[in-house]
């Protein structure tokens, strides 16, 4: 019994002996379990974390639906504008190489382009227009632009630009070019096939190597069109009212956009009330029922600020409601206080051809002059013998006249701007 007893003492004592061991075990093993969490912790508290990419701005941040930038502010600085690009480079030119982008000379259909040689190379002109029937299609009007840009060894290239409207008016012709039709026919087609339509022309002659077609016509022809001669005779406008006229007028811009070529919106403020053709008479020319917040205004304004053209080709009419005393080209109120002003374009301002009968009666040497007084910004001409009196009366104001020279450098950076949208400087 007494054996029994000691035996169960034993036993008892053992298993409490068993008991605290377990519980002691249990206790070091959480206090060892707690250091490590505590040593992780402290661990990870101390480590430097890697820092996120941050990807490079873009020209356009991405923007949420409510206006406010998306994901986290960026650390990068931000791309230079266009604006600051073109500003670099024209403050980069002498006075005159800056005059000289003001100026597009012409190359007719047929003519060697070494002709034009040195007013490219020497004389640092800017921009050619290509005029005439060339019927060596894509492939040889190709040819000729690239000779053009060899000339070039300035800081942008040549700016190459021709008529392609469609109809009567289509200057590059031959294997690659698609016969266009008139703008009267275009305006029956619906906007989606036009847009469609207008970036097949606009490849055509981007794989040709000119950068802006000098169309859409955005004329509204308020009298009998056959003796309206300079576009309801001749079928270049689209037939329609003033803002139909003004749809299909964004449209062939956008589709000219689409293939990387840019357009000329003309003839501002629009020349579908007079009799003559500004090319080739000075009768007839006077429009005296245009007024500058009517219909036919507005289908420019509502074109422009739909598909904000490239250019605007501003018409050499006189305005009697607007302006008495100026042809269009030459008058600020058209240039400076309606397209600048009333619609708030920004975009590169271009004559029509200087060398029209027209404005025959203007010296040469002042025609780029009072264009760009007026506000403009290229002076076009069709005529290649007036292309070097042009530039010379450019510069020889600008030297010596500090509010013309900033006239003529403000101009400058539109042109290049332009130049920059289309590839044709860095």
């Amino acid at each position: 019994m007494a054996q029994q007893q000691a035996n169960r003492h034993g036993s008892e004592q053992r298993h409490r002996t068993h008991a605290w061991i377990a519980i002691v075990a249990t206790v070091v093993a959480l206090m060892l379990a707690a250091g490590a969490i505590w040593w992780a912790w402290a661990h990870r508290a101390h480590t430097p974390r890697p820092q996120a990419t941050t990807p490079a701005l873009t020209a356009t941040p991405s923007v949420t639906p409510s206006g406010s930038p998306s994901g986290a502010t960026p650390t990068a600085s931000p791309s230079p504008t266009t604006t600051d690009r073109a500003q670099k480079i024209v403050d980069g030119m002498g006075l005159d190489e800056r005059a000289a982008q003001l100026v597009m000379t012409p190359l007719a259909a047929g003519t060697d382009p070494s002709v034009i040689r040195a007013l490219i190379a020497d004389e640092h002109v800017g921009s050619v227009i290509l005029m005439g029937n060339w019927t060596s299609g894509v492939a040889g009007v190709r040819e000729a632009t690239e000779m053009l840009q060899s000339y070039a060894d300035g800081p942008t290239r040549v700016l190459v630009a021709t008529d392609q409207e469609g109809g009567q008016v289509q200057h590059l012709q031959g294997p690659g070019f698609e016969t266009m039709p008139s703008e009267v026919t275009q305006g029956m087609m619906t906007l989606a096939n036009l847009q469609a339509a207008s970036r097949g022309w606009g490849e055509q002659l981007h794989m040709a190597g000119v950068h802006v077609d000098l169309a859409p016509c955005v004329d509204t022809v308020t009298i009998d069109r056959a003796s309206n001669a300079p576009v309801g005779a001749l079928d270049r406008d689209y037939g329609l009212d003033a803002a139909g006229n003004a749809q299909h007028a964004a449209a062939f811009v956008e589709g000219l956009r689409a293939a990387g070529v840019g357009a000329a919106a003309k003839h501002f403020p629009g020349l579908g009330a007079v009799t003559g053709n500004t090319d080739f008479t000075t009768d007839g020319i006077v429009d005296t029922t245009t007024t500058r917040n009517g219909p036919e205004v507005q289908a420019f304004a509502q074109a422009i600020r739909a598909a904000d053209p490239g250019m605007v080709m501003i018409s050499l009419a006189t305005y009697t409601a607007i302006d008495p005393d100026e042809p269009a080209a030459f008058s600020p109120t058209v240039i400076d206080g309606m397209l600048r002003g009333d619609i708030g374009y920004g975009g590169v301002v271009i004559s029509d051809s200087l060398s029209a009968s027209a404005v025959s009666a203007i010296a040469p040497a002042e025609l780029g002059v009072r264009l760009v007084q007026a506000g403009g910004d290229l002076a076009c001409v069709n005529d290649p013998a007036f292309t070097q009196p042009i530039l010379d009366g450019l510069r020889a104001r600008a030297r010596g006249d500090a509010a013309f020279a900033e006239r003529v450098t403000q101009s400058a950076r539109r042109v290049v701007s332009l130049k920059l949208a289309l590839g044709l400087a860095q």
